[in-house]
């Protein structure tokens, strides 16, 4: 049951012209919500900070939606509010410039999310930037760290699911409403995130997806946490805004370099220039962190045995591997043709369908066209399985798709 003051403030962040500065000024003035939605024209005229338009949105009291029919949707969805007066608002969050009001939520956040690293990057990531942002995410999770991204396709994509396969919590920071799902490709997604993390926005429940949404929720991406990992952008990402607000807020940036021919490692490397900390291992990041935030890691989650040693590093040239001489706990990336990472991981977890794939991968190598004839599955969901055989860790791919395990 949301309370009066809670549903007050809903009321006042779906007035139109009403900005989340703005409501946060009028409650320092007010000392409440009830008090600005009831304040007469006269008292608002007073407020000389007030332009005539807020002025009138206030007195007006249009609305984006019905506010009975935000409550429905909020009660709908299984969302609870968090307002920055509660005691459970993130206390990152709350340090930030602007700060939202309000913070709408689908799952749970909980105390030891505030140990919490950012991983964004490219929509139209490679091969090479999917595999580093699903293994960091993993080992990091497995150190006990909360990995929070924005679901997008692409890097966010693989840093929520390697969170979840490492059985770690995630967070999603959403551009549009939690009444929507969006990518609507990440819908089961979006459930395991809710079981094992949370999904927040601060917008309103039925708002859609619009692109000046997204730079606005990326300083709660990365006001949510002590430092940014920025994986495979370009010039023009929206990654590197979120590594600019995370700079103005104070937190940590790092930047996994990336392949010097690739357009999409043009922002990484500008960033790693203007002073990002280079990360080659995740001992790199853990590194930089507060000395409280390292205790906080090493007491949930001690790290032990080659599980320190999780490497993202470039393989020397007169030293290439053929198949059979891959170290068994270690997955090979090279710049130069998208095969680069070094990471200690478990096998995960695999779904039936990647039980089937993985099984029907010979030694040495398995052509793509014999894995088909082996599981007779059609050829597009073989090659989305082998994908997530390959973001999990397990398989590389070769040159003239030959697939050869790692495990």
């Amino acid at each position: 049951m949301l309370s009066k003051q809670t549903t007050d403030l809903i009321h006042l962040n779906l007035i139109q012209g009403i900005g989340q500065k703005t409501i946060l000024f009028l409650m320092d003035k007010f000392g409440s919500a009830e008090k600005i939605l009831n304040a007469t024209a006269q008292e608002l005229e007073r407020i000389g900070e007030l332009s005539p338009n807020v002025r009138n949105s206030l007195t007006q009291k249009n609305l984006g939606c019905p506010l009975e029919h935000e409550l429905a949707l909020i009660d709908e969805f299984g969302c609870h509010v968090i307002t920055y007066y509660d005691d459970d608002y993130p206390l990152l969050l709350k340090q930030i410039d602007t700060p939202p009001p309000l913070l709408y939520v689908r799952g749970e956040l909980k105390p030891e999310d505030a140990v919490s690293i950012a991983l964004v990057g490219s929509r139209q990531a490679k091969d090479y930037g999917r595999r580093v942002s699903y293994q960091l995410s993993y080992q990091l999770a497995k150190r006990g760290l909360t990995i929070t991204s924005g679901l997008a396709k692409g890097i966010d994509t693989c840093a929520h699911r390697g969170a979840l396969d490492a059985n770690g919590r995630t967070i999603a920071v959403m551009g549009n409403g939690l009444s929507i799902v969006y990518p609507a490709a990440n819908s089961k997604l979006v459930e395991r995130i809710i079981e094992a993390g949370a999904l927040i926005s601060e917008f309103p429940m039925g708002m859609k997806p619009r692109a000046e949404n997204f730079p606005i929720r990326n300083r709660i991406i990365s006001g949510l946490t002590f430092g940014t990992v920025v994986v495979e952008a370009s010039n023009r990402s929206g990654a590197l805004i979120t590594a600019r607000l995370a700079s103005e807020q104070g937190r940590e940036v790092f930047a996994v370099p990336g392949q010097i021919f690739s357009e999409l490692s043009t922002g990484t490397h500008r960033l790693i220039d203007a002073g990002a900390k280079l990360i080659n291992t995740v001992e790199d990041l853990l590194e930089a962190l507060p000395q409280h935030y390292r205790n906080q890691i090493t007491t949930q989650t001690p790290v032990t045995g080659s599980d320190a040693d999780t490497i993202i590093q470039q393989p020397l040239p007169d030293k290439k591997r053929t198949p059979q001489q891959t170290d068994p706990t270690t997955v090979d990336i090279n710049t130069s043709d998208n095969k680069k990472v070094a990471a200690n991981i478990p096998i995960p977890d695999l779904t039936p369908d990647e039980n089937v794939v993985f099984n029907a991968i010979e030694i040495p190598t398995s052509h793509i066209d014999s894995i088909v004839r082996a599981t007779e599955l059609p050829i597009n969901q073989v090659s989305s399985v082998l994908l997530m055989l390959e973001l999990k860790g397990i398989i590389e791919q070769l040159p003239g798709k030959m697939f050869s395990k790692v495990v």
